[in-house]
């Protein structure tokens, strides 16, 4: 038996509820694919609103034992679910690049990342804190606590299937909240493998709870509109994002959204080329482009646009393109097919439109959902990948003169999760951060994501942040007690 296959066949592939792991109750299952290859790599239950609810049961019936757990022994519990995440960093990045595609050395990193989350949380659950307070007229004291929310209804995109989940599991443990968690129907082993490790890490039964199904609105639209739980927590997509919020508004469900993005990058003429090139690369290039931060539209000062192009080309170039377990691969295949057909449309439309191609542009041959990395000069305004997000390895470069003109393109869009800036001016890096109309902002690099910092977005990218001291307030109700003296 090869490596590949051991990983596969340890990995659990039932529903993990109430610490049990048990069949669907149709008995139906969802083949998981191989991107790669198109291939199925196994099967895992598929769920149905009965073992949602059975779920949300479990969640409901654990809430009030685990809120009252001691915080430091909830923070323990998510230390050693950070260390075995380490410890088997290999196997658990092996297991993600079949299921998803991305090249190994990136699944270790977003292993490495994932992992961070639980010791940061670890560390938080301990430090929630609350209030003391004597009322204005000095009649009476005000006390304020901080307490769970309750249970709680995760769902976690494809593209990083390990972090997102843990970006949620870890603040709503160390806030004492129990879950139900729904991992995205192409990526399912990531999460059912991190539920059995953090089992052996000593998290009780009915804490946390996965359900994978092919139907996910058919599942989880029940289980918010029950009534019992009192969180969800996003992850994808804004028109799906949207459709929860009007789900959840029936029972006021709290809400924390972290949905699309169509991030710029704008380099000014003063920028360092090699060191903007690089951090382009890093913001483009991350998970091969299938990223809700990857730099989507490209805006370059007018002076220097051909050298920064012919730059980028070249380093786009050199980028390998194979299976993810192959050695010295840089760049894996597209999630599936639907995802490499549209990457494909929103490439020939600008091409259509006067965009001229630099490097790739054209569907890969052969099998598994590849797409080559492309650069594209002179996008236009009007072509839709200045509009739409597009999740895969394409450059799109657009000239600027100004500065106020590279403002006004780059907020030009209903999105706002993060943008990049390059310049050695330390007067504009802080008057264009300022200006932007983003929730976050890479000044001079191509990543901003770190488990310590908030994470998150303004207008359509989303509400609320997740990472950072602030993350686990989404998982904490404030209450206020009146106490009068005598």
């Amino acid at each position: 038996m090869s490596r590949e296959q051991e990983v596969i066949e340890a990995c659990p592939t039932d529903l993990f509820i109430g610490g049990k792991w048990q069949a669907a109750e149709s008995g139906k299952t969802l083949a998981v694919e191989d991107p790669a290859t198109g291939e199925t790599l196994c099967s895992v239950a598929d769920a149905g609103v009965a073992d949602g609810l059975a779920a949300l049961d479990a969640a409901v019936a654990a809430q009030a034992e685990w809120a009252a757990t001691p915080p430091r022994d909830r923070g323990e519990i998510l230390r050693r679910s950070f260390e075995l995440m380490t410890a088997r960093a290999d196997e658990l990045a092996l297991l993600m690049t079949l299921e998803m595609g991305k090249p190994v050395a990136e699944s270790k990193g977003e292993i490495a990342y994932a992992a961070e989350f639980f010791r940061w949380f670890s560390e938080e659950a301990v430090r929630i804190d609350g209030g003391y307070q004597i009322a204005p007229n000095g009649k009476g004291r005000f006390v304020v606590l901080r307490q769970p929310v309750g249970p709680c209804l995760l769902i976690t995109p494809w593209n990083f299937p390990a972090a997102m989940g843990a970006r949620k599991i870890g603040p709503a443990v160390a806030a004492g909240c129990t879950m139900v968690i729904k991992p995205a129907a192409q990526t399912p082993l990531s999460m059912l493998k991190l539920a059995e490790l953090m089992t052996e890490a000593g998290l009780p039964a009915g804490v946390l709870n996965v359900v994978t199904t092919s139907d996910s609105g058919g599942v989880m639209e029940p289980l918010i509109k029950d009534g019992r739980a009192r969180k969800l927590s996003f992850t994808g997509s804004t028109p799906v994002g949207k459709k929860l919020i009007e789900q959840s508004a029936d029972q006021v469900l709290r809400t924390s959204m972290e949905l699309g993005g169509n991030a710029p990058l704008i380099v000014f003429e003063d920028a360092d080329l090699d060191k903007a090139v690089e951090g382009t690369m890093l913001a483009k290039m991350r998970n091969g482009g299938e990223a809700c931060t990857a730099a989507n539209r490209i805006y370059v000062h007018s002076s220097v646009i051909d050298t920064f192009g012919a730059k980028l080309t070249e380093r786009m170039k050199a980028l390998k393109v194979g299976r993810g377990t192959g050695d010295g691969v840089d760049v894996g295949p597209l999630i599936d097919a639907k995802q490499r057909d549209k990457v494909a449309e929103l490439v020939d439309d600008a091409v259509s439109q006067g965009a001229d191609v630099l490097l790739g542009g054209s569907v890969a041959e052969g099998n598994g959902y590849f797409y080559p990395p492309t650069v594209l000069a002179g996008v236009p305004a009007s072509a839709r990948l200045q509009k739409e997000e597009i999740f895969g390895p394409v450059a799109p470069l657009t000239a600027f003169d100004d500065e106020d003109e590279a403002i006004r393109m780059a907020n030009d869009t209903e999105f706002g999760l993060v943008s990049y800036l390059f310049t050695k001016d330390l007067s504009r890096a802080l008057r264009v951060s300022e200006a932007l109309e983003s929730g976050m902002v890479g000044l001079n690099q191509g990543i901003v994501s770190n488990p310590a910092a908030p994470f998150g977005g303004v207008k359509q990218s989303g509400l609320g942040r997740e990472g950072g001291s602030v993350g686990i307030d989404e998982y904490l109700d404030v209450k206020y007690i009146a106490v009068a003296l005598d």
